[in-house]
């Protein structure tokens, strides 16, 4: 039995005026091209309303903009004349399916003999729990989503007010309503399954680890005048910048002019003014310490590949794309030991406590030196390391819906 397609594109649709994608963008780009690439006469786009219903999207202008979306974020430097077409084109989507509503939702999405598989990539909006139940009765859709992780139920302290409690939501939708989830790790899959069985509804879930961006290519350049080091993330407390910050402190004193630099990497996000504060105002870090919010992949792949390292030290994720993408780049990385990094970086990586700034400033002091013999060691760890693609990852998560559709039929 086949299936078609009922993609969600409501975060593309809002993330359309962004010239640089976050983490989810980019995962929400690979499934859309996929899709379009697999079976483009099988595929239907969707979006919610705000006010309560789906609408069907015109698919020539969604295509459209997904192609130039991607034209936007992959340029180097960026697009502007793309993100503005980008930005023209979901306005012009919004409006058409404000007025269309749900027409069309029934028989427009249906192809004879298949099934509809209503495809969900973001945890936005699935707090709607009301209306993607009503998507799947009207178009008789099977409900396959991504959780890419539960760190508002796990670290409440690092989210806005009131996140947590709608994350519940989210959650909760995914217990009751989903017939697959794509967990983008073990740690994911776990926590979630942990989180269902209090639900009292468990549905399958599929471990598919992410792909690293084609655009994510090293670089060959010129070795940098000056040492540097880069930590890529959202300024936000649970990334940890304020330690890479001290530690950085420590450096100017103790090293003077010939402490590394580092580049943070990044947009700026909330509860952030320490962080804010010491970029700005602090004299010792002043001119060791940059900070760059609007790079492409491809800026930032050369910026890493000159790098000594990357620097992750997060309190908790649910994959750590920012660890793959640097050790995919053959960069070492210095990052945090919790569980999402051990299971992506294996044994390649050095971990470190994200609480024990001597322990980094030492591991950052030893990797500066000529001929580091730390950092060589990693460096001959990581010829064993297997880079995740996008193509493991859509063979699984096709074979998945494919095993679903036809469990349906049986049923």
């Amino acid at each position: 039995m086949s299936h078609h397609i009922l993609f969600d594109l409501s975060r593309l649709l809002s993330r359309a005026e962004r010239s640089v994608p976050t983490g989810i963008d980019r995962v929400e780009m690979a499934y859309a091209e996929h899709a379009l690439a697999t079976d483009p006469q099988g595929l239907a786009f969707v979006g919610m309303l705000t006010w309560g219903r789906f609408g069907l999207l015109g698919k020539p202008w969604a295509v459209e903009l997904i192609e130039t979306l991607a034209r936007a974020w992959r340029s180097d430097p960026p697009d502007t004349a793309a993100v503005a077409r980008a930005a023209a084109l979901a306005r012009r989507l919004r409006i058409e399916r404000l007025w269309r509503g749900g027409l069309g939702l029934g028989a427009g999405v249906r192809r004879a003999g298949s099934r509809a598989v209503y495809l969900h990539l973001s945890h936005q909006r699935l707090e709607r729990a009301a209306l993607i139940a009503a998507l799947k009765r009207r178009a008789d859709a099977l409900f396959v989503c991504m959780v890419h992780d539960l760190l508002p139920l796990e670290f409440p302290e690092y989210v806005r007010p009131g996140h947590a409690a709608r994350h519940v939501q989210r959650m909760t939708t995914v217990a009751e309503l989903a017939d697959l989830v794509i967990a983008n790790s073990g740690v994911t899959r776990d926590a979630l399954q942990s989180f269902c069985a209090r639900v009292g509804r468990s549905p399958p879930v599929l471990v598919a680890p992410l792909g690293v961006d084609a655009s994510m290519r090293a670089s060959d350049i010129a070795a940098p005048d000056v040492p540097y080091f880069v930590c890529v993330g959202t300024i936000e407390p649970r990334k940890n910048h304020l330690l890479v910050l001290n530690v950085w402190r420590r450096l100017a004193i103790e090293l003077g002019p010939a402490a590394p630099r580092l580049v943070l990497v990044g947009q700026r996000g909330w509860e952030n003014e320490q962080v804010i504060d010491m970029i700005e105002r602090s004299p010792a870090v002043r001119g060791l310490v940059d900070e760059k919010n609007d790079l492409s992949d491809a800026a930032m792949a050369r910026l890493l590949t000159g790098a000594v390292a990357a620097l992750v030290p997060s309190f908790g994720e649910g994959y750590g794309l920012p660890v793959v993408e640097a050790l995919a780049l053959g960069v070492p990385v210095l990052c945090s030991d919790i569980a999402a990094f051990r299971e992506v970086a294996g044994g390649t990586a050095e971990f470190l406590d994200p609480l024990d700034g001597p322990a980094w400033c030492r591991a950052i002091v030893d990797y500066v030196q000529p001929g580091s013999p730390r950092r060589a060691a990693q460096c001959a760890r990581l010829a064993a390391w297997r880079r995740p693609t996008w193509s493991d990852h859509f063979a699984a998560v096709d074979a998945m819906i494919d095993e679903i559709v036809a469990r349906s039929a049986r049923v």
